[in-house]
Order: structure tokens, then C-alpha cells, then sequence
């Protein structure tokens, strides 16, 4: 790989994730990976899609029913994942070119302000619960709910604060919707791991460290992901072999769930933490060393299905980081909504100015 610098690995952190995002949004919560592959003309999506495109404007999220989730939203817009990301970008690039301690309280009113002005994404349960907890008047510290999923949103912040451990405060502040553990610890994973990324390590080495230091169930599941990497690369394993192999790999790293519907949740896809983590590391580590890896894995990511988004938002973030802003494909790069508009946000932070 070449050399790059480090403005153009905290860019390619932050866009990688962006554009990994955006790319889901035509796919978002549909759990049929067969559906996604046929509907996209039998081979990997190329260019955004608006929510539901060529699957007749719906997605089937299992538990949640088929709707378009996001109604407000067009080909090249993003998620909720990436219009959270896009949201703390904005209040890091209004608050001080001079980095100060995060404070989540300082950024609730511009985030109450994006909610109830044409946010156009999914809302998630845990955003509308945290909001009615804000207009009942419940103390910032005690904000959220009890949701397991992940939810990263930080990204922003590796252009604005140096050290690991600023960056792990801010990414479990901005969670604020969130007060479950596992939730809470996969965005402080991913940010230790694109942070070591960022200062020169490699993927693999930093996530099988922060793996580690972090334990018990982050160590397990990062464990349990490089095992299913080494299955699936196994030229003669039965995984291997199977023409969706990266669907049965994903939906067999967590349990499923029978939630008492048509159909259990395959929880290996959907959002919870248990899942979503040791997919993203899965994604991340068979892409990472081949030439295209980024672009490689952000569409095998999409052609997955399910919370793919809360996924590309992992695996951007860290294969961005790793290949540098210059890895994203041209085409991809024009046709984001708001390329220029983040880009410009992200040169007033103090490690890109």
C-alpha cells in the first residue's frame, strides 16, 4: 500500500464511512441477501441507490415489517448512521478551532433541532425515547435507553482530538441514546481501533490488540470474527463454497431470535452489538490487504442486508482510514449528496486545518 498522510487517513476514516453508508441506503433492513443480489442484476451495487430502489421502494426489516424507512431520502443521502456522523461533524466544526472536552449537553439543542426539522431518516426507538426524556426534563447523565445496538457517530472527532482516550470519551458521549454496555463499548472498540489505524497501524494488528485490552465480550467476539475470516478464506471449507458465503457468515456470529412474528430476527445482521461488531471486523479483515479492499468490502457489506448501515459505518471508518480518502471511488465521491458540504466542515477542525 502507499504511504499516506494522516490528513488523508482521518478523511478517508470519516468518507469511507459516509459513502459506506450511503451506499446501503437502497438495501437498508432488507434481510434477504438473495433478494438484494437479484434485484441489483446478480452482481455487486455500483452506484447509490434511494431506499428500496429496484426491490419496489420497501425493505422487509424483520420485526419491523416492510416499509421504506426512509422516506425523506434519495439515491447518494444517507441513513440515520451517517446523518448522526454528519451531525457531530457539524457541531465539532461550530464549537472551537481550539479542541475542548466534548459535552453532550452543548450539542442536544442543535440535535433537537435536526430532529424536528426535515430529518427524513429512520428514527430509531432509542432517539425517540431519548428525546421524550429530554422534554420531560431528565438530567443529561441520565439520558437513554437500554438498546444493545450499535450506533457510531464519532467520527468527526479523530479530526479534532489527538489522543485515544479523547476520542473514547467522545464516542461513548455522543451515544447518549444509548446506555447499554455492549452499545456503548463497539463504538469505543471502533474508535481505539481507527485511531491506532490512523496512527499507522495495521487493521488487523489494531483490532486484535484493542480485542485484548478491551476483554471478555469484545475479546471474544473479536475472536470469534477472525475465526469466520479464516473459515470463509478456506479454499476448501464448505463456507467457502457457498454462493453467499458472506451472508452465512454474518448471520452465524449471533443468535436469532424468535421474536414471535413470521420469522425469527437473524440477530448476526440486524443491530445489536453481538452481531454487528464481529461482522464489520469480518468485512474488515477479509478486505484490508487486497488493492480495491475498500470499495470490495463496503459492497459486499451492502449486498448483505439487514443493519448494513451500522456495519458500513465500522468498515468505512477503518478501511477508509487504512487506504486513505483517495481510495473512494471517483464516481462515488460526485454522486454523494453532500460531499463538499462535509468536506468543507472537516477542514475547520484543528488536525486538518
Amino acid at each position: 500500500m502507499n504511504e499516506i498522510s494522516k490528513k488523508e487517513s482521518i478523511k478517508g476514516a470519516f468518507f469511507g464511512a459516509i459513502v459506506g453508508d450511503a451506499l446501503c441506503l437502497g438495501s437498508h433492513y432488507e434481510y434477504d441477501a438473495k433478494k438484494i443480489y437479484e434485484a441489483y442484476g446478480n452482481k455487486p451495487i455500483e452506484r447509490f441507490m434511494s431506499p428500496g430502489e429496484m426491490m419496489g421502494g420497501q425493505t422487509h426489516g424483520i420485526g419491523w415489517g416492510q416499509r421504506n424507512y426512509h422516506p425523506g431520502k434519495k439515491a447518494g443521502g444517507t441513513t440515520d448512521y451517517g446523518d448522526y456522523n454528519i451531525l457531530v461533524l457539524e457541531h465539532l466544526a461550530a464549537i472551537s478551532e481550539k479542541p475542548i472536552p466534548f459535552n453532550v449537553a452543548n450539542m442536544i439543542p442543535h440535535w433537537m433541532n435536526r430532529l424536528e426539522n426535515g430529518w427524513g431518516s429512520w428514527i430509531c426507538t432509542m432517539t425517540k425515547e431519548t428525546y421524550a426524556q429530554i422534554k420531560q426534563g431528565v438530567p443529561v447523565e441520565r439520558l437513554g435507553g437500554i438498546s444493545n445496538a450499535m450506533a457510531i457517530r464519532h467520527i468527526a472527532a479523530h479530526a479534532y482530538y489527538e489522543t485515544e482516550e479523547e476520542l473514547v470519551d467522545v464516542a461513548r458521549k455522543v451515544m447518549f441514546t444509548h446506555k447499554n454496555a455492549e452499545a456503548l463499548g463497539g463504538g469505543e472498540f471502533f474508535a481505539r481501533v481507527t485511531h491506532r489505524v490512523i496512527n499507522g497501524e495495521k487493521p488487523a494488528d489494531a483490532i486484535e490488540m484493542v480485542g485484548v485490552q478491551m476483554g471478555g465480550f469484545f475479546a471474544q467476539k473479536v475472536s470469534q470474527a477472525i475465526l469466520k475470516y479464516q473459515e470463509e478464506a478456506d479454499e476448501n471449507s464448505a463456507l467457502h463454497k457457498e454462493k453467499f458465503s458472506d451472508d452465512l457468515a454474518i448471520t452465524s456470529m449471533a443468535r436469532l431470535w424468535d421474536v414471535g412474528r413470521s420469522e425469527p430476527i437473524k440477530v448476526g445482521k440486524a443491530s445489536p452489538t453481538e452481531g454487528t461488531l464481529p461482522g464489520a471486523v469480518y468485512f474488515i479483515l477479509k478486505y484490508a490487504e487486497q488493492e480495491d479492499g475498500l470499495k470490495l468490502a463496503l459492497q459486499a457489506n451492502a449486498m448483505v442486508g439487514g443493519d448494513n448501515a451500522s456495519r458500513a459505518i465500522a468498515i468505512g471508518m477503518v478501511l477508509g482510514a487504512y487506504k486513505g480518502v483517495n481510495a473512494i471511488p471517483k464516481e462515488w465521491k460526485e454522486s454523494l449528496d453532500e460531499w463538499e458540504y462535509c468536506e468543507n466542515l472537516l477542514n475547520k477542525l484543528p488536525l486538518l486545518l
